[in-house]
């Protein structure tokens, strides 16, 4: 996978005509690299807003809020460049929050702080300090994290799942679950039995392994359709509402719908990229092309928005919660929207993240927003210093049916160009080396344009 890295801007032979569909963050990135080089660009997006699956969702009660409660890291540079050039008279901290390395329990139980310190002692020093790992834990930790720097954070080919992975480093039943688990699970929505090892310790190359700013946690301070994508769609042509229906290549053009370009960019998931091209004949390798965009499988999350009756700062502005399904107990994050975003929302809100969120959860949404309240009650109880929570006076519940696709080890994710000409694809599911991110989107976006542009055809 590339590390952050200048991209160059390559000028190839197809013509200057340009459609992207889907004005998500890595149509919104394709789209703006390509207006760079100068290219006449047109983003068709169905829905009014735009931002794809992380945008802003406007609600009677509580305002503007998030389709869902997505972290950044320090490690997301393409993400963090495009605020930069989107907002230039805006200072950057006004729009990221930057949080150094900080994962604590919400019980207190749990706490591990990454030093200010260069790589990789800013992590070893982190895990030798965390609170509630045992002497073994901390020093089985250390040694896999040492052994991953050394072997160039590759997995072994006998070893494909995380959980493998941790049973070759012999990692604990505390440290993993305290650790390992949590953070494959934020990472990659996907359980650490089934998730890719590689994939994973992509993810820990580039933060916990790297510099100690890339492990920062980054939250954005507005909505995230208002953090970049509304700026992006204000300097490109955004048609929104725009449903297309059909996308053919045709001699030395790509029709879109009935209207012609010079070459087109899918910014969209694997299942409407099948659907956009369903009409166009049979050629070369096209069957398995296919073939490989209906193997996608996919996994939900929920987030949960509760907004309080009055003020209830947490220790930290997130938070881990001790989850577990079994006992009614869904979160896994808790987020203090009231501290990271500006200006604060209400008296108080939290946003509560359900990874994986199957078919156990409630299927009321009252009944689920309860449950959490009363395991953020529960769980804050067990830390002396913390007021009671107060009562509950409004929530929203949020469910991306299809967030992520499942990251496992057999899954074979296409590159950005097809066996189409003037066809490309970009999304967080092409192969991007990360897991279904923000930045993996905009990277993806930004390849597709140079692979465009570079493009003899």
């Amino acid at each position: 996978m590339n590390r952050c890295a200048a991209s160059p801007v390559v000028r190839g032979e197809v013509g200057d005509r340009i459609a992207v569909v889907g004005a998500g963050w890595a149509g919104l990135s394709a789209a703006l690299a390509l207006q760079r080089a100068g290219r006449d660009v047109t983003v068709f997006e169905a829905a009014r807003t735009v931002g794809g699956r992380a945008r802003r969702v406007d609600d009677a009660v509580l305002g503007a809020i998030d389709n869902g409660q997505h972290l950044m890291v320090g490690a997301y540079c393409e993400t963090v460049a495009l605020v930069r050039e989107l907002n230039p008279d805006t200072d950057v901290n006004a729009l990221l929050l930057r949080l150094p390395l900080h994962l604590e329990s919400l019980d207190g139980a749990f706490r591990l702080r990454a030093a200010r310190l260069p790589a990789p002692l800013h992590t070893l020093a982190g895990l030798l300090a965390a609170r509630g790992l045992s002497i073994g834990d901390r020093i089985g930790a250390l040694r896999m994290m040492g052994k991953l720097r050394l072997g160039d954070w590759r997995a072994p080919q006998s070893t494909r799942t995380v959980a493998a992975l941790l049973d070759l480093h012999r990692q604990s039943g505390t440290v993993r679950d305290r650790l390992w688990n949590p953070l494959c699970l934020a990472a990659m929505n996907t359980p650490a039995p089934l998730a890719s090892a590689q994939i994973f310790l992509n993810v820990l190359r580039d933060s916990l392994g790297a510099d100690a700013p890339a492990g920062d946690f980054l939250l954005a301070r507005s909505d995230l359709s208002g953090l970049w994508p509304e700026a992006a769609a204000r300097h490109i042509r955004v048609v929104t509402g725009r449903l297309v229906h059909g996308v053919k290549p045709i001699g030395d053009q790509v029709q879109v719908d009935a209207e012609p370009f010079d070459a087109c960019i899918l910014a969209v998931p694997p299942t409407v990229a099948l659907r956009l091209l369903a009409s166009v004949p049979d050629a070369p390798g096209l069957a398995a092309w296919r073939e490989t965009l209906g193997s996608f499988r996919y996994r939900r999350i929920a987030t949960v928005v509760l907004r309080l009756a009055k003020p209830w700062p947490l220790p930290w502005p997130i938070m881990m919660l001790d989850s577990d399904h079994s006992r009614g107990d869904y979160g896994q994050w808790v987020v203090d929207r009231s501290a990271t975003h500006l200006p604060p929302p209400g008296p108080a809100e939290l946003a509560v993240v359900i990874s994986d969120a199957g078919d156990d959860l409630p299927e009321q949404h009252d009944d689920l927003a309860a449950q959490v309240g009363a395991q953020i009650r529960r769980q804050a109880a067990r830390r002396p210093a913390m007021a009671p929570m107060p009562d509950i006076v409004a929530h929203r519940v949020i469910v991306e049916k299809r967030a992520t696709f499942d990251c496992t080890p057999d899954q074979v994710r296409p590159g950005n160009r097809t066996v189409l000409e003037r066809i490309w694809l970009a999304g967080d599911w092409t192969d991007t080396g990360y897991p279904a991110v923000l930045e993996g989107a905009v990277r993806s976006g930004s390849a597709a344009a140079r692979g465009v542009m570079a493009s003899p055809v």
